[in-house]
């Protein structure tokens, strides 16, 4: 009897998660501020608004147009070999490339994210989607936090830098 709650309970451990983040698209409050706005605001993020700047996508992220963005934190671009990150960081054309590819037109919440199996990304190709265990990953970056509310859309924070095919 033991091991049938055991069981049990860890079942319910790991669907509680993704029942979360789905049940985390509720109408929250949009942010007065602006996606780039959030983004400068949070040490987490300087690596990305960086080259954001870098790329002159800052206008673009400031828009009144509905934009989702997969932000890779400090952590994730440290974790990108820096011959790569330098590669990419010195290449305007490759840096914009790869910074599209963690966007996609439209606000798009948590709830439908954990339904969508792809999405098109702003640079043209698709990012992956699924639900492994209790986590949403774009790829193979995992969503460590949902719904970042802006005035502009949404932010989904995650783990790791995405990478365009073919860059």
């Amino acid at each position: 009897m033991n091991r049938l709650t055991s069981l049990v309970l860890a079942c319910v451990a790991l669907a509680v998660p993704v029942a979360t983040l789905a049940s985390t698209t509720a109408p929250a409050a949009a942010s007065s501020e602006n996606i780039v706005q959030i983004a400068a605001s949070n040490p987490e993020f300087s690596t990305l608004v960086s080259l954001v700047k870098k790329a002159g996508l800052v206008s673009a992220l400031e828009g009144s147009s509905k934009l989702t963005v997969f932000a890779p934190t400090n952590a994730a671009f440290a974790a990108v070999p820096k011959a790569t990150l330098k590669k990419i960081a010195s290449s305007k054309s490759l840096l914009v490339k790869v910074l599209e590819y963690h966007v996609l037109k439209g606000e798009v919440l948590a709830a439908k994210i954990v339904k969508l199996h792809s999405a098109k990304t702003l640079e043209g190709a698709s990012v992956k989607i699924s639900v492994r265990g209790a986590s949403v990953y774009v790829n193979s970056a995992k969503v460590i936090k949902a719904n970042v509310k802006a005035s502009n859309g949404v932010i989904h924070v995650i783990n790791a830098v995405l990478v365009p095919p073919g860059a």
